[in-house]
């Protein structure tokens, strides 16, 4: 039996071998559905938020509770995407647009309600628009997924609002105010972070589209 014939055999009568192509990660997926779940919670939020005149305990409570399982599904859908494989595009996006969805509004309704400047809400809103459309700005080169810093910005964040929409007593203001300065900060320094990664993304991605 010749080489030819062996090898031939080996692989099937005329017919190379080859390696079946990965199975696509279907959009429609549990940390997608998480992700949208997210969403659909903001409007409930806003509801609790603004009932009761925004002063009612009990409906402060439920706003205060909406707004953290909401925020909790964001931690389960990231880990539900890497532990089972369903990191999809789509995911990339819609995850920060929902995180951003639920912070705004929170900081605009506590703005209106008069519990929070609104020089804090209109920094962080201009500084999350601005990295959504920075997003779309460099989607065609590739996806800027969420830093570390990204992460560690929206939990502080979300540790601030959560103190702002508890009822508690005056004496934990200083708490809300360090919480908040701490969530701007790292606001502020992971936007010039995702500046420059937006940059370094779309120059690569010209230069691999330009050739040598």
């Amino acid at each position: 039996m010749s080489a030819a014939t062996s090898g031939s055999a080996e692989t099937g009568e005329g017919h190379e071998a080859h390696t079946p192509p990965p199975t696509p990660v279907p959009t429609l997926n549990i940390a997608n559905f998480l992700t949208l779940s997210r969403l659909a919670m903001v409007p409930l939020f806003v509801i609790a938020l603004f009932s009761g005149d925004g002063t009612d305990t009990m409906w402060r409570s439920v706003a205060t509770a909406l707004f953290a399982i909401a925020s909790l599904t964001d931690q389960i859908d990231g880990w539900v995407a890497r532990r089972y494989g369903l990191i999809t595009d789509f995911g990339k996006i819609a995850d920060p647009i929902a995180d951003k969805a639920l912070i705004g509004a929170a900081l605009v309704g506590l703005s209106l309600l008069g519990e929070l400047g609104w020089w804090v809400t209109a920094l962080i809103a201009v500084r999350e628009i601005g990295i959504t459309l920075l997003r779309f700005w460099v989607i065609r080169h590739g996806v800027i997924p969420a830093s570390r810093g990204g992460k560690a910005k929206t939990m502080t964040q979300v540790a601030a609002i959560v103190a702002y929409l508890l009822p508690l007593p005056p004496q934990v203001e200083p708490v809300r105010w360090v919480l908040m300065g701490a969530a701007v900060v790292l606001t502020v320094v992971t936007g010039i972070d995702y500046v420059l990664r937006a940059l370094r993304l779309r120059a690569a991605g010209k230069r691999a589209t330009s050739g040598p």
